[in-house]
């Protein structure tokens, strides 16, 4: 269980500190000389770019006393949950496995659960859900909002596989798979026409050359204030060598949103950003 619950960051508590302060002093230079911190990079290469919602469903099925929105108690909370990702104007959408009930649950055993579940597997009944959630949203949503399904940790390679297969008639802007096995990710990635993402709990640019070199992922996540802005940089721009498209992860706050955006400015590789709301 400490495994489970520290695997997503590797890096630890120094590896972060360490990005934090590059980014405050990167955004103290670039206000005392009057310019903003895409000009530091090399000047803007866009004045916009496109999002999705990120744990949409996720948040309201976990914590949905705190922020106020409606439970996720059933699969018709799910389809007007769509209806207002389309009224808001997004074109894209991400969810985690949320299981709808009195009270709702997600399935997080990737990140700590209790007795008998780290063996990291796909069960019928959940696959089941998973198939029900997924063409529920496309259902509410139309033919013009993207899906993305973030599985994190929760599987090993033989459940992703199922997954992904099992969505391939949704054609999902992607499946997030977080693994620390590049080899096992592009086994997955070569098994399905379900385009994959990972990378959002990398460190610098030594964990990402693996992923890069192996063509693992059809994109690759950065995280921005986990690595620095100019770690993220060099990242982004190795991507753009490989012809590998990344994506911000940013579930954080509106600071990070900026910070994400400016990343997003200053390179020429960018699929979409996350966003929650």
């Amino acid at each position: 269980d400490m495994l489970r619950g520290t695997r997503q960051s590797p890096g630890g508590i120094a590896a972060k500190a360490i990005a934090g302060l590059e980014c405050a002093l990167i955004d103290i230079k670039a206000k005392a000389l009057g310019v903003s911190v895409a000009e530091l990079f090399g000047g803007p290469m866009r004045d916009q770019i496109r999002v999705y919602w990120s744990h949409c469903g996720t948040s309201r099925a976990m914590h949905s006393d705190i922020i106020g929105t409606p439970p996720i108690r059933t699969m018709e909370d799910i389809t007007k949950l769509g209806y207002e990702v389309v009224e808001l104007g997004f074109t894209a959408l991400k969810t985690n496995i949320v299981i709808p009930g009195d009270p709702p649950s997600v399935h997080f055993h990737g990140f700590g659960g209790s007795l008998g579940t780290t063996d990291q597997v796909v069960t019928t009944d959940l696959l089941q859900n998973i198939e029900k959630l997924m063409f529920t949203f496309q259902e509410a949503v139309g033919p013009n909002v993207d899906l993305c399904l973030d599985l994190n940790f929760n599987f090993k390679t033989e459940g992703c596989l199922r997954i992904a297969k099992m969505l391939e008639p949704l054609d999902l802007l992607w499946l997030e798979i977080d693994m620390y096995d590049p080899k096992a990710l592009r086994q997955i990635k070569e098994s399905t026409t379900t385009r994959i993402c990972s990378g959002e709990n990398l460190f610098y640019m030594r964990d990402f050359i693996p992923y890069f070199e192996l063509h693992a992922a059809d994109v690759m996540m950065i995280d921005v204030p986990w690595n620095g802005f100019s770690q993220s940089k060099k990242i982004g721009d190795l991507a753009e060598v490989y012809q590998i498209n990344i994506a911000p992860h940013n579930y954080y706050s509106h600071l990070a949103t900026h910070i994400s955006a400016s990343l997003c400015a200053v390179l020429p590789n960018v699929r979409i950003m996350e966003i929650d709301i």
